[in-house]
């Protein structure tokens, strides 16, 4: 057993390069994030592997076991194909999905939010959420249908992070005076923040359904504002080389960047071995990253992966 879920950490790793590559040459849609590394904000690290190493066998089977991770994908029916290859491909290893659509949309599940509006659907969504799963699960994982996640890298990253306090990760921005997780790289609430934002979210003063302003906020700033009320403020999330984990865009825009910056060092120049997330995925290119991520495996190699994260009963695609 251990075996075998060393040889799917690993392909995890092995996969992931393989994938950049492909998705190289198929010229995949970048997203619109960009890599901020000059502001200041604060940084989270994932454990190192000495850290989980020095832990006790029991102690690792119940931090496995203890991670349970919530996903809420936003999505309108406009994009069909996305929807169904997140539902076909990554999602299913989550603990639980759902997809929380705009309108009720008869071909496929989801929870219908009757708004176009983004920010509306988002805190619509959170609402619901921990109306729900407040008892059943401790971490919330917010993406867009053009996000591919890697859920046990999220699980490895939170491996130490405590649910009960007011955790707020993923990929930070610097907006002039404000600080926020860039939604094309994931959103990811501890039970603590949902609890804290459920309770702003009934302040029309400090978190209004439609703002004031000339022009409308996005979506991620707006909830960057609400949560600030609360004592919950944006934090970067990174491996313990520092690197990003939370990636706001494509895996072939990255590698590219990194052909430019260090050409050397192509793919430790351009993304974590343990990366969570990646943007601006077309339909057809979840497929591929799920291939390269999950089902290519290098007969023979076994690894020393201290942690198992399976998935739930039902992912029959890895």
């Amino acid at each position: 057993m251990m075996s075998e879920s060393s040889s799917f950490m690993k392909g995890v790793v092995l996969g992931g390069v393989f994938c950049m590559l492909v998705t190289l040459l198929g010229h995949i849609k970048v997203g619109h994030g960009t890599k901020a590394h000059h502001h200041e904000h604060h940084h989270i690290q994932a454990p190192n592997k000495e850290d989980v190493l020095n832990l006790s066998e029991a102690e690792r089977m119940e931090l496995s076991k203890s991670i349970r991770v919530y996903c809420i994908i936003l999505v309108k029916p406009k994009a069909l194909g996305q929807w169904a290859a997140v539902r076909e491909t990554w999602s299913k290893h989550c603990d639980k999905a759902e997809f929380y659509s705009s309108e009720d949309v008869r071909v496929f599940d989801s929870v219908a939010l009757n708004t176009n509006d983004m920010w509306a659907m988002m805190r619509k969504a959170y609402k619901i959420t921990y109306e729900r799963y407040k008892d059943e699960f401790n971490w919330f994982f917010l993406a867009y249908p053009t996000t591919f996640a890697i859920i046990e890298n999220l699980k490895y990253f939170l491996l130490k992070k405590d649910p009960s306090q007011p955790f707020y990760i993923g990929h930070t921005v610097k907006s002039g005076d404000l600080e926020y997780v860039d939604g094309e790289g994931g959103i990811v609430l501890s039970i603590e923040s949902l609890r804290r934002l459920s309770r702003v979210l009934e302040d029309p003063d400090k978190c209004p359904e439609q703002g004031g302003m000339i022009w409308k906020l996005a979506e991620d700033k707006q909830l960057a504002i609400c949560l600030k009320y609360t004592g919950a403020f944006a934090e970067n999330a990174e491996d313990s080389e520092g690197k990003d984990v939370f990636n706001t865009k494509a895996v072939s825009a990255l590698i590219k960047e990194a052909m430019a910056t260090h050409p050397q060092q192509v793919v430790d120049g351009c993304c974590s071995d343990s990366a969570i997330t990646f943007s601006g995925l077309a339909a057809n290119h979840m497929h591929v990253m799920m291939y390269g991520v999950y089902r290519l495996r290098p007969y023979g190699h076994t690894y020393s992966d201290a942690l198992v994260f399976l998935p739930p009963a039902g992912s029959d695609n890895d």
